[in-house]
């Protein structure tokens, strides 16, 4: 009966190792099934003859009274973190004034609970916790659940090991959706989640989380006669454990910054979560020569990728007053490092958008990159209240001028003509650069400008260079700085009609819609006479942004705007690349993904617009066409999944004529 059962094990510790660390199964999940089943009953019947070890406590029913402690022979310490390329590059140049030509293994950093594995002669005695570095916790019950830990390794070596314990985001995603359909608050997220689950005294918990582990590092790869940190990884995998697939080893700084670089893109087409990459130096001998910090090694560092969330406390909702008189909350927050910048002020919106998320002064609030460009409160986190916090009222006057606002849609507006924050913002607006590109008007010199009289419309920006002597004597301002505005007025009257329209401030008429109308009606008279209807029937004018364009023009003092900026030389046309229709891409909507050897991005998208085609940042079931260079990436993974159109760069090529 021993033998049989050993057997059994055996089937099972090979079944485990060809599905989990090869993704190769060799025996059906029936058959899984009814070996463990039989061993279960074995083990029941003959409870002397189970092993510690064995497969079926990976099920889970062992419960401990407390963690105990565990001292690390090598200490686990921590990396040191790096935040950008710059980072990156002088971590590099460290390691070089010691090291020639480094070669670096580059790893995807698992944003989960690392873990320390201890096997004597092959078999699994014991997990412990990193802890402070020297002292862990025994997880030893809660391990022995996940199921591509090996329990017996495929040589009797007496070996530690560590690695990440981690939950994958489809696991995450169901434990979540069974908890709100039975009323539970919800997992913030993958990691805490994964941690929480191996720090429960009852290990049938997780044993039911799907929990999964990745193995990077042999503490002592020396003594086992491997010298490169690439040949450790290998000689893990060899044993039995999971390592990760997208470990790479890369020659020198270029090869470790393009590497980053695609991961940075790329990293949420991963079934995990992964918050940067860890640079490790292979040669081992060297690690050693390089040695350690007090509290990191000098030879490895881990980059962060930018955060996408962070929390921070809400001090503060100001008013401010946009080009259209809008009147906006805003959020004065305590500063947070947010994807690479420090964030002190988030747009709130709009009214609605705060009663409705509830979001008040003195909140503890999550902050977002909206489009990976504006900061965005998300949402308040309501458990960290103590019930000081101040609920959210909406102003009923400009705070600027006083007067009192008027309410459209879902949005405040300062009507008054003569306030001067709505007209700072509008010639903010005119002379920044996707508008009318002045070089050399930041917000601070237009605000000045604006109050010592010299800046009071649009038309003023060209009458500037009267007062030329008189802005000399202001402080900070010279012969040549004063030129160089002047020139960069002068240039600005020759932009294209888009600029120009855009500069202009109509509602509803951003960037994109600009150009569309530029190419459509040539120039600024066919734009002016064009009837609602007419406007109505272009491609991407929809009814509120023919409606708003028909209203800007019946507006009299706009119309003597334009005459006067035709007068002082203003160019009303469209100058940029002619539309050449082209069955292949007119009224077509295309979608760039990877790495074009013969194109660059912005080129390409030039090209497709002026042959009538559309380009758009993300795939959806409105893409007609996915161009796909070298590592692609999710896009074309989406495409894929919708049955799109994807061209390679030959297809491109050719589509093009050559």
């Amino acid at each position: 009966m021993n033998d049989r059962m050993q057997e059994i094990i055996d089937i099972l510790n090979e079944a485990n190792y060809n599905y989990y660390v090869l993704d190769n199964p060799t025996i059906t999940d029936q058959e899984y099934d009814r070996y463990m089943q039989e061993l279960i009953a074995l083990e029941e019947k003959y409870p002397e003859l189970k092993r510690d070890n064995s497969p079926t406590s990976r099920v889970g029913g062992t419960v401990i009274d407390e963690f105990k402690k565990v001292t690390h022979k090598i200490p686990m310490l921590s990396l040191s973190n790096v935040f950008n390329e710059s980072d990156i590059i002088a971590f590099d140049e460290r390691v070089r004034k010691e090291v020639k030509n480094p070669k670096y293994v580059v790893e995807p950093k698992i944003d989960g609970l690392s873990v320390s594995l201890y096997y004597e002669n092959g078999e699994f005695v014991r997990a412990a916790t990193r802890g402070d570095g020297v002292v862990g916790e025994d997880i030893t019950h809660n391990v022995l659940t996940i199921k591509n830990v090996p329990l017996k390794l495929r040589e009797n070596v007496t070996i530690e090991v560590r690695g990440e314990i981690y939950m994958d985001k489809d696991t995450f995603n169901s434990i979540n959706e069974e908890r709100k359909r039975n009323g539970f608050s919800l997992f913030a997220n993958p990691r805490n989640t994964a941690a929480g689950s191996i720090r429960q005294l009852d290990s049938k918990i997780a044993a039911s989380r799907n929990l999964k582990t990745f193995i990077y590092h042999l503490p002592n790869a020396l003594d086992y006669g491997i010298h490169f940190h690439s040949e450790a990884l290998d000689y893990m995998k060899r044993l039995g454990f999971t390592v990760n697939e997208n470990n790479k080893l890369v020659d020198g700084i270029d090869g470790l910054l393009e590497h980053i670089s695609y991961w940075t893109e790329n990293r949420d087409s991963l079934p995990y979560e992964i918050d940067g990459m860890v640079i490790k130096l292979n040669d081992i001998d060297l690690q050693q020569r390089l040695g350690f910090t007090a509290k990191y090694p000098k030879w490895a560092t881990a980059y962060k990728f930018p955060a996408t969330r962070v929390l921070t406390k809400l001090k503060e909702i100001k008013f401010t007053v946009g080009r259209t008189g809008q009147v906006t909350p805003n959020a004065i927050l305590e500063p947070v490092r947010l994807m690479g910048s420090v964030i002190s002020k988030a747009t709130l919106h709009n009214e609605e958008y705060v009663l409705t998320k509830d979001i008040r002064t003195g909140d503890i609030v999550s902050i977002i990159k909206a489009g990976d460009v504006i900061p965005r409160v998300e949402e308040s986190i309501v458990e960290r209240r103590t019930g000081e916090e101040i609920p959210f009222v909406m102003t009923d006057v400009c705070p600027i001028c006083g007067s009192k606002l008027i309410k459209k849609d879902a949005s405040y507006y300062c009507v008054n003509p003569l306030c001067d924050a709505k007209n700072i913002e509008k010639l903010i607006h005119f002379a920044s650069r996707d508008a009318m590109n002045i070089d050399g008007f930041g917000d601070q010199i237009v605000e000045d400008f604006y109050n010592m009289g010299y800046l009071r419309s649009f038309i003023d920006f060209y009458k500037l260079k009267k007062y030329k002597s008189e802005l000399m004597e202001l402080e900070g301002f010279g012969n040549k700085s004063i030129n160089a505005l002047i020139d960069s007025i002068e240039d600005s009257k020759n932009n294209s009609l888009e600029r120009l329209l855009f500069a202009l401030g109509i509602r509803y008429v951003g960037n994109k819609t600009a150009k569309i109308l530029a190419k459509k009606f040539v120039n600024i008279d066919n734009i002016m006479n064009s009837s609602y209807e007419e406007l109505v029937a272009v491609r991407d004018i929809g009814t509120v942004i023919a409606k708003s364009i028909v209203e800007y023009f019946s507006n009299e003092d706009n119309v003597e705007l334009i005459s006067s900026l035709k007068e002082i030389g203003v160019n009303m046309e469209y100058n940029g690349p002619v539309e050449v229709l082209d069955d292949e891409f007119a009224g077509k909507t295309f979608v760039l993904t990877g790495t074009l050897e013969n194109y660059k991005r912005n080129d390409l998208k030039v090209i497709i617009e002026s042959k009538g085609g559309n380009v758009s940042g993300s795939v959806s079931k409105n893409t007609d066409v996915v161009i796909a260079g070298s590592d692609p990436g999710s896009k074309y993974d989406n495409a894929v999944k919708l049955g799109i159109t994807i061209w390679n760069e030959n297809d491109l090529i050719s589509k093009l004529g050559g």
